[in-house]
């Protein structure tokens, strides 16, 4: 079984979001498969998709610190036609990549006790974020 979905995020102000519970609601075909993979696709340049801790909240205020610092919006960026934290978001996004490839049993994901899936939106206000999800398996 092969199938295909775009799923819509709602907007964001910068930082990093757990969105494990808002793929799940909206992805209507994941209970269908036994075994398989769920790929992600994050459609934008100024957000990442990442696997993390999904329990305590102060994990993704630290990861916002830690990229406010080595990625800062004041650096002398060429491409700054878009606003200062236009170029800074390009840059998480490649270091922190778009994609998750997680694996599918018995209808759900199966990831660790403690992960789940971060939206990282690096633009002060990115808006809504579109992921291509497509999920494989029996």
């Amino acid at each position: 079984m092969w199938y295909q979905q775009t799923l819509t995020l709602s907007a964001k102000p910068r930082g990093f979001h757990l969105v494990t519970d808002e793929v799940l609601g909206e992805l209507r075909r994941l209970k269908d498969v036994q075994v398989g993979m769920l790929h992600l696709l994050l459609q934008h340049t100024s957000a990442s998709l990442t696997l993390n801790e999904n329990c305590d909240p102060t994990v993704r205020s630290d990861m916002e610190q830690h990229f406010l610092r080595a990625v800062p919006d004041n650096a002398p960026y060429q491409h700054d036609y878009e606003g200062a934290d236009d170029m800074p978001a390009h840059i998480k996004s490649s270091l922190l990549g778009v994609s998750l490839t997680l694996p599918v049993a018995r209808g759900q994901l199966v990831l660790g006790t403690w992960q789940g899936i971060w939206l990282g939106e690096h633009r002060i206000q990115g808006g809504t974020r579109r992921i291509v999800a497509t999920l494989q398996g029996e």
